[in-house]
């Protein structure tokens, strides 16, 4: 059963997807009527509720995905397709203290606390960072606020912090944080750089010199497929580049 509080995603008939959080005397409101919430709170999961004009929605709890996408934003969000191979390169993970900067509207940082991780963020823009932490507890919860610390900090003048075993980064200019991952981070930690610009990538990359290693760049590419019977083809449509991903090892001075 659901509860109040809790985001529910609704799917009506034409695929249309519909993201909001359960409140008591609550209603849905769309052109096909509207719908009370305590008919949401009875329902379960997977099952089929009905509007004031006869409209029909399934009823489902919203994946990270559902929630990155449509969730409100201050800053661009990283995109889900680019969320995972973030995590993967970074080998986030239960229990790793990561520093962050900047967290935008949080996308990035519920992604890597629902693999468990600490964070600890700067973020220079203080709406951005209430509106990030704000995201990470409609999605995950307040136990999940107990490893996020998020300071209104500017990544480019340092990090107080030491002992990191992972950075992570979604900056402008993340080649000026790289003198400070020196001193913060633990030898054998990772850093993941996120850039929309190849411009960008290779300044940071010529940021990692003496201390880095295995150093490597990637975009990711997203095309989904049509597949209707025998009518099988890519779609027209692709999410192709948003962003470089870059990648390395600090081993130490």
């Amino acid at each position: 059963m659901f509860a109040y509080g809790e985001k529910v995603l609704l799917i009506d008939a034409k695929k249309r997807r519909y993201l909001f959080s359960l409140r008591h005397n609550g209603e849905f409101h769309t052109h096909a009527g509207f719908l009370a919430h305590n008919l949401i709170i009875d329902a379960l999961e997977g099952s089929t509720v009905q509007s004031t004009k006869g409209a029909y929605y399934i009823v489902l709890r919203p994946t990270l995905e559902d929630f990155v996408v449509q969730m409100p934003r201050g800053a661009q969000v990283i995109y889900p397709k680019d969320l995972a191979p973030i995590c993967m390169m970074a080998d986030i993970a239960p229990g790793l203290r990561v520093f962050e900067s900047g967290v935008g509207s949080g996308a990035l940082s519920m992604t890597m606390l629902r693999y468990g991780a600490i964070i600890t963020g700067y973020e220079l823009r203080e709406d951005f960072a209430n509106r990030a932490t704000t995201n990470v507890r409609e999605f995950l919860g307040q136990d999940a606020m107990s490893r996020y610390n998020v300071t209104i900090r500017d990544a480019y003048l340092g990090i107080d912090e030491t002992g990191f075993d992972r950075m992570v980064l979604d900056l402008p200019e993340p080649w000026q944080v790289v003198p400070f991952a020196h001193t913060a981070l633990r030898k054998g930690a990772l850093l993941v750089s996120y850039s929309p610009s190849i411009t960008q990538t290779v300044r940071m990359r010529e940021a990692l010199g003496d201390g880095w290693l295995d150093h490597r760049t990637l975009e990711v590419l997203h095309r989904t497929w049509h597949i209707e019977g025998a009518a099988v083809r890519p779609d027209h449509r692709m999410v192709a580049h948003t962003g470089f991903l870059t990648s390395a090892r600090f081993i130490g001075n």
